[in-house]
């Protein structure tokens, strides 16, 4: 308790509590829209179970990280080596998880654009299990690089335990909008998946080594959005001109 009220007093434990609770909020926003993504190929009774389930297995998984850091830290010391490189369990964790999301966001970007709607009725249809357990399988790679992105910023686990729950509790927010949203808008879609790609072209890199800045994916992401949203607005006003809304009109005399 007074570690604690110490923690509580030190200006320098805020500040980097602030910091932690944003990059923890914009490093979920992966994990959500996979989860998005994944949820809304299920019947709609289920969209909202498997939401709920897939962001408590992401709160489950960081909290449960975050009990073993001292674990998590020995995660990035070399396991074996190749060609003169260390490879870790983290570069192989995120390597498996990018080469997934590879093949996930290419599955469904030709579910989306296959022009043969008898194939697709033919397809598999994805079951509430197999959701879970794909959204599980993304949630425990971005949950790794979500904690060593946390033990990286402070030494309090406290800080890291209230940033991670804060940030878990934005993505429970933010869940039901974000998938009602692009479930309404189909260009969305495409424009999310095309996301994934980058964010699975990413873990690869960092799994061998290539740091890549996350302002750059991000900004990439804030720009292309801002993009597809001057589309959205540009076709509902042409379609606000082709349909224009009937004016109440003067009585007509006889």
């Amino acid at each position: 308790m007074n570690e604690l009220l110490q923690l509580a007093a030190d200006p320098t434990v805020w500040a980097a509590l602030a910091t932690l609770v944003v990059m923890e909020v914009v490093l979920g926003i992966d994990n959500l829209i996979f989860i998005s993504i994944l949820t809304n190929r299920l019947p709609e009774h289920q969209q909202t179970r498997a939401r709920r389930i897939g962001i408590g297995l992401a709160l489950i998984l960081r909290l449960g990280l975050l009990g073993t850091v001292a674990f998590i830290v020995h995660l990035t010391e070399p396991v074996f080596t190749v060609l003169g490189k260390g490879v870790s369990w983290r570069d192989m964790i995120l390597i498996g998880g990018g080469l997934f999301l590879l093949w996930k966001a290419t599955k469904e970007i030709h579910h989306t654009v296959d022009p043969d709607p008898e194939a697709k009725e033919s397809g598999p249809s994805l079951g509430f299990a197999a959701a879970i357990g794909q959204i599980l399988l993304l949630d425990l790679v971005f949950s790794i690089d979500s904690i060593i992105t946390a033990v990286g910023m402070t030494e309090h686990v406290p800080v890291m335990m209230i940033a991670v729950v804060t940030a878990v509790i934005v993505m429970l927010v933010a869940a039901e909008p974000l998938s009602a949203f692009i479930a309404r808008n189909p260009t969305v879609v495409m424009l999310a998946l095309g996301f994934l790609i980058m964010i699975g072209m990413t873990l690869i890199a960092e799994g061998f080594g290539a740091h890549v800045p996350k302002g750059y994916i991000y900004t990439a992401m804030a720009f292309s959005a801002g993009v597809e949203g001057l589309n959205m607005l540009a076709r509902r006003r042409r379609r606000g001109a082709a349909n224009p809304a009937p004016k109440a009109g003067r009585a007509v005399r006889s």
